[in-house]
């Protein structure tokens, strides 16, 4: 994997000093990746929100736009080959993410931006504060490469219902038109899906393809983030959402198989860390 030329990724996202969401939890596993990364924290908490309380300061967009004009004035916002952001807790922060998204692409054409549109899940709705959605949707969405949204978020977006596999395709399509090249749904429960399972498909192309993975039965925040990091640099190398989606899915199970046998609340990026590099186990993808 070292082989690769270094590849530079600002990821703009929040983050915890203590456990594993956001930036805390997406930026370890690209460095562990080889791939040289430069974190924008678009807050800085004590620990993820989950727990109820929490101490820290949420940034606002100038700040945001600040940092990133001086890493312009060090003359190498053009080798940054890609952008990548999740949670927005705020238009505001989600138009400074954009115009940044605006500034590397006219420096360097080839960039990729991978948007994590944190909207929701099923079950608890939307959680992310009002206006953020329609954000998400209308500007985030239609200036990404890449998508990594859950079901919830892909219904959100396209308007269509994914009860069925048909649906999902469906679904995936019409996100499609909005602007990303590249849909990965990152757990998908249908009708097709067996009760012991979880399924991730991935759409590029009008091509599809599904990582089906056994379910495990935590309940831990952060795993988003670093699937969506991990998607985005396996696309990013190889060019294929096939063969992203594979070694993105296998990294994950095992980080989370670990953390499940482990009991931990928290995500065990560091402990796990070699799933990111040689997964112990991959499962196929199948076209569908």
């Amino acid at each position: 994997m070292l082989g690769h030329n270094a590849m530079n990724v600002l990821s703009i996202q929040s983050h915890v000093a203590y456990g594993h969401v956001g930036n805390s939890s997406a930026v370890f596993p690209m460095q562990r990746l080889g791939v040289e990364v430069w974190p924008i924290h678009t807050v800085q908490f004590s620990n993820h929100t989950g727990y109820g309380s929490w101490t820290g300061r949420v940034v606002d967009g100038p700040a945001i736009e600040e940092l990133v004009d001086g890493i312009a004035e060090r003359g190498v916002l053009d080798s940054c080959d890609g952008v990548l952001s999740g949670y927005m807790g705020s238009a505001d922060i989600g138009n400074a993410i954009l115009s940044t998204v605006a500034r590397v692409r006219a420096l360097n054409p080839a960039m990729l931006y991978g948007c994590d549109p944190v909207i929701g899940d099923v079950g608890r709705g939307v959680f992310v504060r009002p206006g953020v959605p329609e954000f998400m949707r209308d500007y985030a969405v239609p200036a990404a490469d890449i998508i990594t949204p859950n079901q919830f978020e892909l219904e959100y977006l396209s308007g269509i219902a994914t009860q069925t596999l048909a649906g999902v395709k469906e679904a995936i399509a019409t996100a499609h038109r909005l602007g990303p090249k590249v849909v990965l749904v990152t757990s998908i429960e249908s009708a097709e899906t067996p009760s012991d399972a979880v399924d991730l498909i991935a759409g590029e192309g009008g091509r599809f393809w599904r990582v089906r993975t056994p379910k495990l039965s935590l309940n831990v925040n952060g795993a988003g983030d670093a699937i969506a990091a991990l998607f985005f640099v396996h696309f990013a190398r190889s060019r294929s959402a096939e063969i992203a989606l594979i070694e993105a899915a296998a990294s994950v199970y095992g980080l989370l198989q670990r953390t499940e046998e482990a009991g931990s609340r928290e995500i065990l990026t560091v402990a796990a860390q070699d799933e990111f590099v040689s997964p112990t186990r991959r499962f196929p993808a199948e076209e569908i």
